[in-house]
Parts: C-alpha cells; sequence; structure tokens
C-alpha cells in the first residue's frame, strides 16, 4: 500500500506539472503543428493501454464479468454527459472562426465559458486522479500506463483551456494560474481514491473498466475526428500518413512498455 501511495502522489504531480508546462508552452509558442502530431500519438497510447493494460487487467479478476460491461456502458454514457455539460471546451467561437458576429462577441462569449472549461477541466483532473490511484492499487506497471495516457490526452485537452482563456483575454500567467489550480484537482482525486479503494478493494476493477471506457471516449468522440477535418493547403494523403505513424508509434510505445513492465 506504501508503494501506491508513493507512486499515485508522484504521478498526479508529474502529470499536472508536466501537462502544464508543455500545454502553456505549445500554446503561447509553437501551437498549431505539434499539437495536430500530439493528437495523433495520444489515439494509439490510448486505445493500446485500453485493451491491453486496463481491460485485461479488469477481467482477469474476480468480478463479474456482466457488472464489468455495464460499467463500461455507463462510463461511456457519463462521459458524454460530462462533456455536453462542459461543451465549451470544443463548441466556443474565436474571433475570425467565420462566424458573422459584432467585434468582440467571440471574445464575450469565451470569457464566460472560461470558467465552465476550468471547471470541466477540474472535474475530469479529478476523475483522472482517481483512475491513477486505482491503476497503481491493481499493479505498479497498470499504474504507469495509466499514468502515462493520461498525460498523452492531458496535454491537448489542457491546450485547449488555455486557448480560451486566452481569446477571453485573460493575461496569459494569470491563465497558467487558472489552469494549474483546474489541474491539481488531479492530485486530490488521487488522494481520496487512495484512501477509498484501499478499503474497498473491490471496487478497483470498476475503476479500470471505468478508465477504459474514459480512454476510448476520448480517443474515438474527441480526438479522431479532429484527424478528419480538412485543413486547407495541407497534402492530405501526406498528413494522414502521419497520423498514421503517430498512431502506430503511440500503439508500440505502450506495447514495449508493457513488456519491459512485465519482464
Amino acid at each position: 500500500m506504501t508503494g501506491a501511495i508513493v507512486a499515485t502522489f508522484a504521478a498526479t504531480f508529474a502529470v499536472a506539472a508536466i501537462s502544464i508546462a508543455l500545454a502553456a508552452w505549445l500554446s503561447l509558442r509553437l501551437l498549431g503543428r505539434f499539437v495536430n502530431r500530439m493528437v495523433s500519438f495520444s489515439i494509439g497510447v490510448l486505445l493500446t493501454t485500453t485493451f491491453v493494460h486496463l481491460l485485461p487487467e479488469a477481467f482477469e479478476s474476480t468480478a463479474p464479468r456482466d457488472d464489468l460491461f455495464i460499467a463500461i456502458l455507463a462510463g461511456l454514457f457519463a462521459f458524454f454527459f460530462l462533456e455536453k455539460i462542459a461543451a465549451y471546451r470544443h463548441n466556443h467561437h474565436f474571433e475570425g472562426d467565420g462566424h458573422h458576429h459584432a467585434a468582440g462577441h467571440d471574445a464575450e462569449e469565451a470569457g464566460r465559458g472560461g470558467i465552465f472549461v476550468l471547471v470541466g477541466s477540474a472535474v475530469h483532473n479529478f476523475s483522472d486522479g482517481i483512475v491513477i490511484a486505482g491503476a497503481f492499487l491493481a499493479s505498479p506497471w497498470v499504474g504507469l500506463a495509466a499514468t502515462l495516457s493520461i498525460l498523452a490526452h492531458e496535454i491537448p485537452h489542457k491546450i485547449g483551456d488555455f486557448i480560451v482563456l486566452i481569446n477571453a483575454h485573460v493575461p496569459k500567467r494569470r491563465a497558467i494560474v487558472y489552469a494549474s489550480m483546474s489541474s491539481s484537482a488531479i492530485v486530490v482525486g488521487g488522494w481520496i481514491g487512495l484512501m477509498a479503494l484501499e478499503r474497498v478493494g473491490a471496487l478497483v476493477p470498476f475503476v479500470l473498466v471505468i478508465a477504459a471506457a474514459n480512454f476510448l471516449y476520448i480517443a474515438l468522440s474527441d480526438l479522431v475526428p479532429q484527424m478528419h477535418r480538412i485543413v486547407p493547403g495541407v497534402d492530405r494523403l501526406r498528413d494522414t500518413l502521419w497520423q498514421a505513424g503517430l498512431i502506430g508509434l503511440g500503439v508500440v510505445v505502450v506495447v514495449l512498455l508493457n513488456g519491459w513492465l512485465h519482464d
């Protein structure tokens, strides 16, 4: 248990710090190319972690299989409704986006949506913390795989938060502070997850399948549609090859990590 506590706190702090640092850097300096590349890599990592790590670990437990399948279905619905509540994350408008609004309208709308983005991120990060705690309670390699997967998808999400806040004329330093406060919820989620799951060990397989549902939902409903967008001036064939290659790289990284950790 002590090892799981140390690993969970180290992992949650690392995810919060690294995701904020990289997202801020990419958003403020290198936004564009690298974000799209990271989306493709994240898809490979998320899907492989789901089918190679989380689901096998959960279904190897003594938990009833029918209950685990129901938990996956419930998780997918839950993340759908959570995404609806935090709809401003993906459906905000920007100045010059082609919508004919009065000057300043989009920034004003983004300002209203900024609080929803931060609240939605905090809730999502809190659930990520619980997932990391449950994964480390299952085994160290599952915990590490879950941590890497969460980090891979958290950076593009944090970039979205920065875009909304900056578009709402929030100063860059203040945007970093707000995003950091939201990210700190992952540490709280990890602590609560450890306290609850350690006492009720039978919940660990259900946390793992909920994590799998979370990763599937993010990969298939959030990230894959981004890859299908047509960007003017971009060679579609070359872009598709880049996407396929980076998805494959994500798969290889997780598979190799799986084999190394088992050894």
